[in-house]
C-alpha cells in the first residue's frame, strides 16, 4: 500500500533553502524548476501545498525564502 506524502509549507520552504544554500536552486528561478528536484508523486503534493497557499509556479524561489538577517546591516 501506498503511504500518502504529506507536505508542510514550512517543510517545502527548508527544501528550497537547503537546494538553494547548495547552490542547486536560484532564487531567481520559477518555482516550478524545483520539480526537478522531487519525485513525481512528491511533486503532486508540492505543487499542491503551493497552490493552497496562494502561490503561483510562475513566482520565483525566493518568494518562498524566509528574510534573512545580516549581521552588518
Amino acid at each position: 500500500m501506498l503511504q500518502a506524502l504529506q507536505y508542510s509549507i514550512s517543510d517545502i520552504q527548508d527544501e528550497v533553502s537547503a537546494l538553494v544554500a547548495r547552490g542547486l536552486v536560484n532564487r531567481q528561478q520559477p518555482m516550478y524548476t524545483l520539480c526537478q528536484h522531487f519525485k513525481y508523486r512528491e511533486w503532486q503534493e508540492v505543487e499542491r501545498v503551493l497552490e493552497s497557499h496562494d502561490y503561483l509556479l510562475r513566482d520565483q524561489v525566493s518568494d518562498l525564502m524566509p528574510c534573512e538577517r545580516w549581521a552588518n546591516d
